[in-house]
């Protein structure tokens, strides 16, 4: 018998379970689906979300909205600040998971991640000025005051970038709650393990169950029950290609969705500096009238 010191050991392989409501799932349905690298060599099984994952992660985003949307802007700054920090700490780990979806080496693996990490730090710098930017005091002819202020739409679901998996997935997720909204994500189909592994640091990062849920699966299968569900008031396309986006957009039509449709974007737009665009992609703005002088000090808003 060999001694107990020249055995080996056996790898713990990791199980990548749904990350909704604050919690770790595995799928209603049971099923999993084989995730590979670049060269297709077996990295893990992951779960195949179903329909009823997707009602779940619904049901989790709406109860969450008040808390997160009421919300000082302040504290959601130091939130996703928070998740900057919690990255860092497991840089390594990220860079080893995107250098395997993406076929890249481990140098440019390294930069996507440190460039997802800054991006949580620059969006955390937005939560408490995007309101001054586009808010403000309208002129309007008569003795009133006319301030508007922008209000977060509400549940928004994301399909994330097919082919970004971890700088792409941050930059469509991050503008969304930065805002004070809740959101649905569905991860990268082919690579969805940096996605799946993001929900680990947002359940340790101060980040209230339910206002970011986490499904992987088949793109299709899940963004479909989202797009038509009545209680999701906004969805993210970036990662549907343009047949399915096509579908979503008349599926979304039944209860006037707000939709951000998918545009061409490769690599090194995900790097750039963004601008404000998708954070007001999913604002409602709230006017309100208040009149001056002799008409008293009731005030109305619309």
């Amino acid at each position: 018998m060999s001694d107990k010191s020249e055995q080996q050991r056996l790898s713990v392989f990791k199980t990548y379970k749904l990350y909704v409501g604050g919690k770790f799932p595995r799928s209603e349905s049971g099923r999993v689906y084989e995730v590979t690298d670049s060269k297709g060599n077996w990295l893990a099984n992951v779960p195949l979300s179903s329909r009823k994952d997707a009602r779940d992660a619904v049901v989790a985003a709406r109860k969450a909205f008040g808390g997160w949307s009421g919300a000082t802007a302040y504290n959601r700054g130091q939130i996703l600040y928070r998740i900057a920090e919690m990255l860092e700490g497991r840089r390594e780990q990220y860079v080893r998971e995107v250098s395997d979806a993406e076929g890249l080496s481990k140098s440019k693996a390294a930069a996507q991640v440190d460039a997802a990490i800054d991006r949580w730090v620059w969006y955390a710098g937005w939560t408490d000025k995007i309101a001054q930017v586009v808010g403000g005091g309208n002129p309007v002819a008569g003795p009133y005051f006319n301030i508007s202020s922008p209000e977060p739409t509400g549940v928004v679901a994301v399909l994330a970038p097919q082919e970004s998996s971890f700088l792409g997935l941050v930059s469509v997720v991050a503008p969304v709650i930065a805002t004070g909204n809740t959101a649905i994500v569905v991860a990268s189909e082919k690579s969805p393990l940096p996605a799946l592994s993001l929900g680990e640091v947002l359940a340790t990062s101060d980040l209230p169950g339910g206002v970011v849920n986490v499904l992987s699966g088949r793109t299709a299968e899940i963004a479909t029950p989202l797009a038509a569900h009545q209680d999701v008031n906004a969805i993210d396309l970036a990662g549907a290609d343009d047949v399915l986006a096509k579908e979503l957009e008349i599926a979304a039509a039944d209860n006037l969705k707000r939709v951000l449709r998918p545009q061409p974007v490769d690599d090194a737009d995900w790097s750039a500096t963004p601008g404000t665009d998708r954070m007001t992609a999913f604002l409602e703005t709230k006017t309100v009238w208040h009149p001056t002088g002799s008409l008293g000090a009731s005030g109305s808003s619309y």
